[in-house]
């Protein structure tokens, strides 16, 4: 059940502007910088992020897909639904010795990041691993921190945080829900 509207599509766009100024100036523009969005909100986060990014400094950043599927540590307990569905990591640009922006559209126990960076490890060595995320709804599991936050949204076990994208969810919105 639905209990709140956090961000609405205006508010998503003014964040998403806001992280993409922040990625240019902690990294001194975009040279050697790739956006790698986790699938699958990730990727339409990061594709959202190289745009403005592009608005801003006039040229392309590369954006790359990861699948993080077989390096997530609940593999065994989704695979007894089934066989898990992988759709593969693809990079326009070689990672090895790049600054790698992980992007994700909620960080929650640091489960995800974890695998994300193992997946991106065994794809190369970047000279640095980057976490931007559009919601940091708090209760870690594993000791990771973003380095770019669209919003904290701080919640309880019992609500989860749902970024809806028009990509997938035809609708640009960011709501709390509760879990019963």
């Amino acid at each position: 059940m639905q209990k709140a509207v956090v961000l609405d599509e205006q508010a998503m766009r003014r964040t998403l502007t806001r992280i993409a100024h922040e990625i240019i100036e902690r990294n001194k523009g975009i040279d050697q910088v790739v956006l790698v969005g986790i699938r699958t909100r990730g990727i339409f986060l990061a594709n959202r992020l190289a745009e403005k990014i592009k608005q801003i400094e006039g040229e392309k950043i590369p954006v790359g897909e990861l699948d993080i599927t077989l390096y997530r540590d609940d593999l065994t307990e989704r695979t007894k639904q089934g066989d898990p569905l992988v759709k593969g990591s693809t990079f326009p640009v070689d990672i090895h010795n790049r600054k790698v922006v992980l992007v994700d559209d909620v960080l929650y126990t640091g489960r995800t990041v974890r695998a994300a960076m193992d997946a991106l490890i065994d794809c190369g060595r970047p000279s640095q691993i980057q976490l931007a995320v559009f919601v940091d709804r708090g209760h870690r599991e594993f000791p990771i921190r973003a380095d770019y936050v669209g919003k904290n949204i701080p919640t309880s076990k019992q609500e989860k945080v749902v970024v809806e994208m028009t990509e997938v969810d035809s609708v640009d919105r960011v709501t709390i829900h509760s879990i019963n």
